[in-house]
């Protein structure tokens, strides 16, 4: 898929608020400071479209983008809040929640896991949330270009050995650097795939 266009839409703090047309929309989300902004950044070939940020958590709102007209990027706001208080979380929560468990035209949410990390219980705990309210989704390591090619098949090795103690099978994952645009074209083909079987649908 060409990204030919990626704008920014709305953001939303409810979902009552989020566009009322029925394009695809594909959500991204992961656990603060996992390197969404830039993943969704080098995506649409667009340094600026979502904020990166120093300080994790900067996400507070459901933010759409419209990519080539077609389809819309959902930036969610992280988990795992880093600073917040218990009420601000579960705000939050709720909000994504809603979204996530609510929104007709999601077709797909983007999991966001470090792939430095050994598989973290709040990102299984999300997983197997999506899997139990049947949400189709797919995993995308970030930060490959942090580690040998070596530690990172050993790494999503573990986590799929991980994910196996309670799935059948390893849900579609993709392995990224947003600094080497590493699995870019992995992911937006996989998008492209499901829009064109939306279509002929």
């Amino acid at each position: 898929m060409e990204v030919k266009s990626a704008e920014f839409v709305i953001s939303s703090a409810l979902l009552s608020q989020c566009p009322a047309d029925n394009k695809p929309e594909y959500a991204f989300i992961g656990r603060s400071n996992v390197g969404k902004s830039s993943l969704i950044n080098m995506l649409s070939r667009n340094k600026k479209l979502a904020k990166t940020s120093a300080t994790p958590g900067k996400t507070l709102l459901i933010n759409h983008f419209i990519i080539n007209k077609e389809w819309y990027l959902v930036d969610l706001p992280g988990y795992g809040f880093a600073k917040r208080s218990k009420k601000e979380v579960a705000k939050l929560d709720q909000m994504i929640r809603s979204y996530i468990l609510g929104r007709e035209q999601l077709v797909n949410v983007f999991v966001l896991v470090d792939v430095r990390l050994e598989p973290q219980a709040i990102d299984l705990e999300f997983i197997n949330w999506l899997g139990l309210s049947s949400i189709p989704f797919a995993i995308v390591f970030t930060k490959a270009d942090k580690l040998t090619a070596a530690k990172v098949r050993a790494n999503v090795a573990a986590y799929e050995r991980k994910m196996l103690e309670t799935w059948e099978e390893m849900p579609p994952y993709f392995v990224t650097s947003s600094e080497k645009r590493e699995g870019r074209d992995e992911v937006l083909s996989y998008i492209e795939q499901i829009n064109t079987g939306l279509k002929e649908g």
